[in-house]
């Protein structure tokens, strides 16, 4: 069966100010997963695309797929005041693949899981698939060969006589296979963003310690990278590489053992951070850190303060190293004070990052306590008003916080407000 893999992820700035075009690893992924003895598999990446919808079109016309995968990565670029939805992109691809084919059309990825009903019935596919989806829809794949019934497998979303139905995920068995990168842009994804992503940390509810990745297996799927591909340059994807720090010493060491001679970026949280690892971070290759923003649903001043010194010490371990780093802080969280804010600035204006991202307000999602939050408040909304973007931000400073942050801002050049 031949099969098409569309990632319809445009957006090439995070927050409309930092440069940011991540490579669709997801479904490189799902490529992967997909049996070649039994498909023919290929992907159309539609980031750097002049007229996406036209090189859609000679797509699906020359290949002729049975099946059409779409890849949704994020629901909107994450910006409060220059937001932009992805979700009439992704509608627009569904409906031309309609008009000009009878392929199954399935969507899927990391948005279209935040809101898969409300996805699915805005943007229209046949089939939907929940979750990380390498397992699933690759067996949907073979069903669909088969002519065999598939309504029974996890993550599956479909439509019945006017209802829009989600079958419940099951856990993986953690067997990664290999993404398959080589439909895609590597050099110039290599040049536009971060690095070519390599997974260091599965994303789950087990301890970090259950879902890191063996060093082994992450050091041989770089190498392999960096000889099959001639890639160098990547980002490891860890949500808190430094956690736990053993672990990271452990890996920049291996990195440095295995002499591959690379460029590397990740992202920090800010907390058990030596100048051991930074040194060995450095040592083996990082060039470039975020340290994150431990965003809060209540502020308090002590509890500030705290957080923002270990902030401050994460910072400054990169300076004495001469490690750049970004830096993130956002305002309008629930309980946010002008005492509040001027903490938050006066942290700012102590440090020195490559760029420092001010966010305004919380982008709320299902479930989270900043939409419980805004409810309790008086807002009314259901989940489905979530798919656009829609943020919390504090009734104490949400009149003034825009015009003060633009204010302070135009007194550091490397200080972005979104």
């Amino acid at each position: 069966m031949k099969v098409l893999l569309i990632a319809t992820n445009r957006h090439g700035r995070y927050m409309n100010n930092l440069q940011a075009q991540p490579l669709p690893l997801g479904l490189a992924y799902i490529a992967g997963y997909l049996d070649p003895e039994r498909h023919s598999t290929r992907m159309l990446d539609l980031m750097f695309a002049d007229d996406y919808l036209n090189e859609v079109e000679s797509a699906v016309k020359n290949f002729q797929p049975d099946m059409v995968g779409l890849s949704m990565r994020n629901l909107d670029n994450g910006s409060n005041l220059n937001p932009s939805s992805v979700l009439p992109i992704t509608k627009a691809v569904t409906d031309l693949v309609r008009s000009i084919s009878q392929a199954t059309i399935v969507c899927g990825g990391p948005a279209f899981s935040i809101l898969p009903v409300e996805c699915f019935n805005l943007i229209g596919p046949d089939l939907g698939i929940t979750g990380g989806g390498g397992d699933s829809f690759s067996d949907l794949a073979d069903r669909l060969e088969r002519g065999t019934s598939y309504k029974d497998l996890p993550g599956l979303v479909y439509r019945e006589d006017g209802k829009t139905t989600v079958i419940e995920q099951q856990s993986t068995s953690g067997v990664m296979k290999p993404p398959r990168l080589e439909d895609l842009d590597l050099d110039r994804y290599a040049e536009a963003g971060f690095g070519i992503g390599v997974i260091t940390k599965w994303f789950g509810n087990q301890s970090a310690e259950k879902n890191l990745r063996p060093i082994p297996e992450v050091i041989a799927e770089v190498k392999d990278l960096g000889q099959r591909l001639g890639l160098s340059k990547f980002f490891f994807i860890a949500n808190g590489f430094n956690i736990p720090p053993d672990n990271a010493k452990l890996f920049c060491q291996a990195l440095i053992d295995a002499d591959l001679k690379l460029e590397w970026n990740t992202g920090l949280v800010p907390e058990n951070c030596d100048r051991e690892l930074i040194d060995l971070m450095k040592e083996s290759g990082c060039g470039l850190v975020i340290i994150g923003d431990l965003v809060v649903d209540a502020l308090d001043l002590e509890d500030l303060a705290v957080r923002l010194d270990h902030m401050l010490q994460v910072c400054r371990l990169c300076e004495d190293a001469g490690l750049p780093y970004t830096v993130g802080q956002t305002f309008g969280a629930p309980g946010e004070t002008r005492e509040t804010v001027e903490q938050k600035l006066d942290f700012l204006r102590d440090i020195n990052p490559a760029v420092a991202n001010l966010r305004v307000g919380i982008r709320m999602m299902p479930g989270s306590k900043s939409a419980d939050r805004a409810r309790s408040e008086g807002r009314v909304f259901n989940d489905g008003d979530l798919l656009m973007p829609t943020f919390y931000v504090a009734k104490s400073v949400e009149d003034w916080i825009v015009d003060h942050l633009q204010a302070e801002a135009s007194h550091h050049a490397n200080w972005s407000i979104d």
